[in-house]
């Protein structure tokens, strides 16, 4: 029997619907999105029903991304083929993806149907490519210790595809912007929804020989492990899936998720968590038969949700205009948009500075693991030019990239630039935008795409344009398993706003009952800092001929040796920080402990100062 309720099933006489018009006139193309329909529909029922709540011009894009997805995970699943041959079938099917998006077709229909909607819609796939990959590499099986790790791969696989779903709502008008306080509960979302279809395919998975949850939730009931992988019902099992489904009812359970969201996908989102709390449901009142088949929720329960949201989603879409783009037949001079090479699988070097020069030797044990830049005088550096100060801009960034380099070349593992501070905001608007536009591009562009370098981005996100956001988001996840330099931007920064906002976590800590007051010490303050895993800054470099910290990481920067030299940030490329760095390595750190001897620093260089007392209330970030 169908999971879907008569409202959504096919029409009587049996014959699939046809896709909607906005497929084209290629009766290949059309076949191929009516397959993937066909397919979600068999396949995930649940999501059918949710894509059934979108308009009709939207829906063929959304069944042409979850058959991609489906088909994958069939290649990858497929245990009558050995491990090794089931990660090659996946490998050849992201390879002819990527050799078929220039050409804007594909021999294999679901890819075809892709290739299109990447196509039309403007899509960029490579960033699905990661996702990807993890089912190939998932052909060996997964195990995990904790949940950090086991949110890590859930997060690496769903978010890709969920954010090509938003980009789709995107592109036709409706942008599904997410506030930085519902960015945790959209990703703990996700969680629920992964950790909901793991114990609902438990009986599928014990079969083939995968137990998909943690080592951390399994050793909290002794003998549920061994139990699961005999596929013995037990206390010790009822127990681990009681604890299970209330988990994943709290991460479903994400009610300021939609808030200020317009009102379809808030529907298709609110729809969404409560066919999620059906299927958890179902898994809790199944018992010892979870074990043996996929529990369902009835059809009356399925019904129930369903009608209801199909008529509030219909009102909500009849009141907004979309924007749907044509059919469009990429030719040999004409390459779609989304056709950018895939990321390669073997990182490169950097490249050489154009003089040869190569970084000093340090000993690792001398090496700064942190340095933190304050990146001024891009203002300046253009006025002194005659060119609109939004040139330095430009500028800047292409130092930046080069400062990078240099990082990567020598060893560096923490990096971060202060990017645009909280203060900035107060500049004129036409800068403002175009420090953003700046930010944007280089986003987009993506030069540090086959370096070994991590982006992190620590900031506020509710005053920042919505696409800059999901570009912030979209490189720290393609590049969250880098182990090379860690690049931290700081973005909508500051010093007290962080301070602040820590606070405020130690506050809703000690009202719950999980702190005390009296109590608190400096490892509380700073595991909940907004980056908690952010190491304290051993070396602080300010260019531009100022000295003064301008509310930049004021506890990482606590025993930070400070670096000011008189160059502009437009002026500085990579040997610039190498002989920063070099200065760190005449210091002699003491954190408030005696010096050895009598002199203190006899070769200190005169750029390095160390001076305390009140911080300058001063503008940080590009200047």
């Amino acid at each position: 029997m169908s999971d879907v309720p008569p409202a959504t099933a096919a029409p009587a006489d049996g014959r699939e619907p046809s896709a909607p018009p906005v497929t084209g006139d290629d009766p290949a193309l059309r076949a191929a999105y009516r397959l993937c329909r066909r397919r979600t529909r068999a396949e995930d029922p649940a999501e059918y029903a949710l894509i059934q709540l979108v308009p009709a011009p939207l829906r063929p894009a959304l069944h042409a991304l979850w058959a991609a997805a489906n088909a994958l995970d069939d290649l990858g699943d497929d245990r009558t083929a050995p491990a090794a041959e089931r990660a090659a079938r996946v490998e050849a099917w992201i390879t002819a993806l990527h050799r078929e998006l220039p050409t804007g077709t594909s021999p294999d229909p679901v890819r075809r149907a892709l290739v299109d909607t990447a196509t039309r819609w403007r899509l960029d796939l490579s960033e699905l490519h990661d996702a990807m990959t993890q089912v190939r590499d998932d052909t060996d099986g997964r195990r995990f210790g904790d949940w950090t790790a086991w949110r890590a791969w859930g997060r690496d696989n769903l978010l890709p595809w969920f954010g090509q779903v938003r980009t789709v709502f995107d592109r036709s008008g409706v942008p599904v912007a997410l506030r930085l306080d519902t960015r945790e509960s959209y990703e703990e979302f996700l969680d629920g929804v992964r950790l909901t279809d793991i114990l609902s395919d438990l009986s599928a998975d014990l079969a083939q020989g995968d137990l998909l949850l943690p080592e951390e939730a399994l050793d909290r009931h002794p003998g549920s492990a061994d139990d699961l992988v005999r596929r013995r019902w037990s206390p010790a099992v009822a127990a681990l899936v009681t604890d299970l489904t209330g988990l994943a009812r709290r991460w479903v359970n994400q009610d300021s998720l939609v808030r200020g969201m317009h009102p379809g996908p808030a529907t298709v989102l609110q729809t969404m968590a409560a066919l999620l709390r059906a299927q958890l449901d179902a898994v809790d009142s199944a018992g010892p038969a979870l074990l043996r088949a996929r529990p369902r929720p009835s059809l009356r329960i399925r019904t129930r949700i369903l009608a209801p949201a199909r008529a509030r989603a219909a009102l909500a879409w009849s009141l907004t205009p979309l924007t749907v783009p044509p059919p469009q037949r990429p030719g040999p001079h004409r390459p779609p948009a989304a056709a950018r090479p895939a990321p390669t699988a073997v990182l490169r070097l950097p490249p050489p500075h154009p003089s040869g020069q190569r970084p000093p030797r340090i000993p690792p044990g001398r090496l700064p693991h942190h340095v933190a830049v304050i990146m001024d005088g891009n203002g300046r550096w253009a006025q002194q030019r005659g060119l609109p100060r939004h040139e330095g801009h430009r500028a800047g960034a292409t130092a930046a990239r080069e400062v990078v380099h240099g990082a990567l070349e020598l060893g560096l593992r923490h990096l971060t630039l202060y990017t645009f501070s909280t203060e900035n905001w107060s500049r004129d608007t036409e800068e403002v935008d175009a420090l953003l536009d700046v930010l944007r591009r280089e986003l987009d562009d993506d030069p540090f795409r086959d370096l070994d370098v991590r982006l992190r981005w620590h900031g506020r996100a509710g005053r920042l344009p919505p696409d800059l956001v999901d570009l912030l988001h979209l490189r720290e996840r393609t590049t969250r398993t880098r182990t090379g330099l860690t690049l931290t931007m700081c973005i909508d920064y500051g010093g007290r706003d962080e301070l602040t906002r820590t606070a405020a976590a130690l506050a809703r800590r000690t009202r719950s009952g999980h702190l005390d007051p009296d109590l608190i010490t400096e490892d509380d303050f700073a595991r909940h800092l907004p980056q908690p895993d952010l190491p304290d800054v051993d070396l602080l470099w300010r260019t531009g001929n100022e000295q003064r910290t301008s509310n930049f990481l004021p506890w990482h920067t606590a025993y930070a040796e400070l670096h000011f030299t008189p160059g502009l940030w437009p002026d500085t490329d990579r040997r610039d920080l190498w002989r920063a760095v070099t200065a760190y390595t005449h210091r002699q750190r003491r954190h408030g402990t005696a010096p050895p001897g009598p002199a203190l620093h006899p070769d200190a260089p005169l750029g390095v100062l160390r001076h305390s007392g009140n911080r300058a209330q001063e503008n940080g970030g590009v200047t």
